[in-house]
């Protein structure tokens, strides 16, 4: 015969069995770091063994009881590392208190549960008891529906979505209790049917905890392809519960000894369908193409996501991030990651760091993807998952090629190549999400669009930057057009100086005025001649081999001098003879050196050191100043009428790479706001047998070595006292 009682006990079992089912799933998430908190699986864990002891010794017993208070206090455990998901559980002070009080509520159920069982002869003393537990039930359950809500309104907005389905799962779970225990202590007890609900509610409970590790948080109603193949898994075997829970009670109503035989088959038939179909890689997988065919559309709304990428790489405003951030935070939405990088092709075509969204903790080397890495995501167009790498999964033989730094790093989640016109313009390398979940195909297909779209913005503003460098090029031409203009001018009165001085040649006073003006026109033009003639031929002075070491301690005593106090400082100054001009590395050292003193504001000192280095002699600048963001180096830096000085023409350090390029060398960078820069001159060593000097300057085919900031003032006429009397 039909009885509420038994009916609860079938719920409660089949509640048990599906919890330990999800129980074996969130451990097999967990062990392939797909984000499964540890806390999670074990109250889900305990909410099993719970309904385990409901339904063998009924929902209010006293080992039930002891069940019920071990669960809450799990639950309430996964509150505090929700909390704890964006760090409020330091910042809301409340929290881990109120956290705390609920827990001890709970804790005195346990002495209430030894009263029972003190007192269980006496059945007012029993109902009394009853009355104190359905009271600090009520209490437990009303606290922790205000933490749930608190917990998923002050969530931050990248976060909330990620919890939405946990909160869900949370309220329903005391949500009922509360109905339920307020019903208790107002009706004396509780009615058969609310028992056998709240093994639904249990149930519901556990198929958002699921839901919830497996799409991230989502709260769309239209599911993703796997979390609708699990809901249809779930749907099959809550089917076939039902089947066999009407099939059990349709014998027990017949009477007789079927029963036990109907219990013995549902167990049996139970395990078959376990063995038969869980393990069964074919059936999932034609399950899977099935459910994404004709029950699964997009999971992706294709207008939203548009629409968030135009006002997210429109933005015009002044709070709006430079581009290149933007760029970043475009495909990182897509993907739900709160953080990346930009990389970017630079000098050899290895790729560097050219800019940060929210990730300032990640220690990028100076090369940060080699050269041959970028011609396999060039020649691809491969979208890397990294997590798969790291298990060794080679898709297109990318394993061997990604930087170790990046697998080394479990924040570095999926590689992102932009492509225009199969030319690689940048690399973005997306952090591990809150919630991490497999990639499919239409991940990959979106991605692969938007970055082919995001390099054509890239594009478009190095060719913005190219023009406007361009233009900046032309007004330089013409403000040396205007210099010369003055020479000439310079040149004419020299030349009428020579005429009046064939005919007042024997006047004393005119000769002492010609004396002073020859001095000083030819101290001007020997000073902007020498400052002309080192720019504009492509050549730099005859490079010989010269001591490094020498250099560098003869710059830093000359600078040191002319502050009139020790600022400079040669902290490694190894014998190295490299091949260089001695003139041209001092005027490049110089710059480097006041560039880092004006960072360090003459408030901290300037190290210098020298040492061969990988075949190659290395000069380098150290300083401790305020350092230069990654996309400053990148953007601004070397490029040309570029400067954040007052005056300043902005010249300098896009000569000093010049120069050093031109005697075969490279200039590198590497800085970091608030803690400062170093500036590497890499030159080629005398001894290297591949380095032919020939005693003749070095050229570098195409290569133009601009003049440095040359002022356009009008250049006064020399001083002809004694011209204008010869005149008159």
């Amino acid at each position: 015969m039909f009885t509420w009682t038994a009916a609860g006990h079938w719920l409660e079992l089949a509640v048990a069995f599906a919890a330990m089912l999800l129980v074996v799933w969130l451990i097999d998430r967990h062990r392939r770091r797909r984000g499964t908190s540890r806390a999670v699986i074990g109250a889900v864990a305990v909410t099993a063994l719970w309904c385990m002891v409901g339904s063998a010794t009924g929902g209010t017993s006293l080992m039930a009881s002891v069940g019920e208070v071990a669960r809450n206090l799990a639950w309430l455990f996964v509150v505090l590392k929700l909390f704890a998901r964006d760090h409020r559980d330091e910042t809301v002070a409340p929290v881990r208190p109120v956290l705390a009080a609920l827990a001890l509520v709970e804790l005195f159920q346990l002495a209430l549960v030894f009263l029972t069982v003190r007192f269980g002869a006496f059945a007012a003393a029993v109902t009394t008891i009853g009355k104190v537990s359905d009271l600090f039930h009520l209490l437990t359950t009303t606290g922790a529906l205000v933490l749930v809500h608190n917990l998923y309104v002050g969530a931050v907005a990248g976060q909330r979505a990620a919890v939405r389905w946990n909160c869900l799962a949370l309220a329903l779970l005391w949500g009922y209790d509360l109905n339920y225990y307020t019903i208790a202590y107002l009706g004396h007890g509780v009615p058969d049917e609310l028992v056998v609900l709240r093994a639904v509610a249990q149930g519901a409970a556990l198929v958002m905890i699921g839901i919830a590790a497996r799409s991230g948080g989502s709260l769309r109603l239209s599911p993703s392809r796997a979390v609708a193949f699990q809901s249809l898994m779930l749907l099959i075997i809550g089917v076939y519960l039902i089947v066999m829970v009407g099939a059990a009670q349709s014998v027990a109503w017949a009477g007789g000894n079927t029963g036990a035989l109907v219990q013995l088959g549902f167990a049996f038939g139970t395990t078959v369908v376990i063995i038969a179909l869980v393990p069964s890689t074919r059936l999932r997988r034609w399950l899977n193409v099935v459910l994404a065919k004709h029950f699964f559309q997009h999971r992706y709304d294709y207008r939203a996501e548009w629409l968030r990428f135009a006002r997210t790489i429109g933005r015009a405003d002044a709070n709006a991030q430079p581009l290149h951030a933007r760029v970043v935070q475009a495909l990182a939405d897509i993907t739900d990651s709160a953080r990346g990088l930009l990389l970017v092709p630079g000098e050899g075509g290895a790729l560097v760091l050219a800019a940060r969204w929210q990730w300032a903790t990640l220690d990028v080397p100076a090369v940060a993807v080699a050269h041959d890495a970028v011609g396999f995501l060039e020649r691809s167009g491969f979208i890397v998952d990294l997590d798969q790498v790291r298990r060794g999964t080679d898709h297109a033989g990318e394993v061997a090629l990604m930087p170790e730094w990046m697998i080394a790093e479990d924040a570095v989640w999926v590689l992102v190549p932009l492509l225009h016109f199969e030319r690689l313009v940048g690399l973005v390398v997306l952090g591990r999400p809150a919630l991490v979940r497999e990639l499919d195909w239409e991940d990959f297909d979106l991605l692969r669009v938007v970055g082919q779209q995001l390099a054509s913005f890239l594009a478009e503003q190095t060719s913005h930057a190219a023009l406007l460098e361009a233009s900046r090029f032309d007004e330089f031409n013409r403000r040396i057009a205007f210099v010369m203009h003055d020479i000439k001018n310079l040149a004419s009165q020299l030349a009428l100086l020579a005429r009046n001085a064939e005919r007042h040649a024997d006047n004393p006073a005119f000769r002492g005025d010609m004396l002073v003006t020859l001095r000083n026109a030819a101290d001007k033009l020997n000073a902007l001649i020498a400052r002309l003639s080192r720019y504009g031929a492509g050549t730099v002075t005859a490079s010989e081999p010269i001591d490094a070491a020498d250099v560098v301690s003869a710059i830093a005593a000359r600078t040191n001098v002319a502050l009139g106090h020790d600022q400079v400082f040669v902290a490694d100054a190894q014998p190295c003879r490299v091949l260089a001009a001695r003139d041209t590395l001092e005027q490049v050292l110089a710059h480097l050196v006041q560039n880092a003193i004006d960072a360090t504001e003459g408030q901290l000192g300037v190290f210098l050191h020298s040492r061969i280095e990988d075949g190659q002699g290395v000069i380098e600048v150290i300083d401790n100043g305020s350092g230069m963001s990654a996309e400053f180096v990148r953007t601004r830096l070397f490029t040309p009428f570029v400067s954040t000085k007052p005056g300043g023409f902005g010249i300098g350090a896009f000569e000093a790479r010049e120069l050093i390029q031109a005697m075969r060398g490279r200039l590198q960078v590497e800085s970091r706001e608030g803690l400062g820069s170093r500036f590497t001159i890499r030159l080629p060593l005398a001894t290297d047998p591949k380095i032919d000097t020939g005693g003749e300057p070095h050229s570098v085919p195409g290569q133009h070595i601009s003049a440095p900031h040359i002022p356009a003032p009008h250049i006064s006429a020399p001083h002809i006292p004694a011209t204008k009397a010869a005149l008159s």
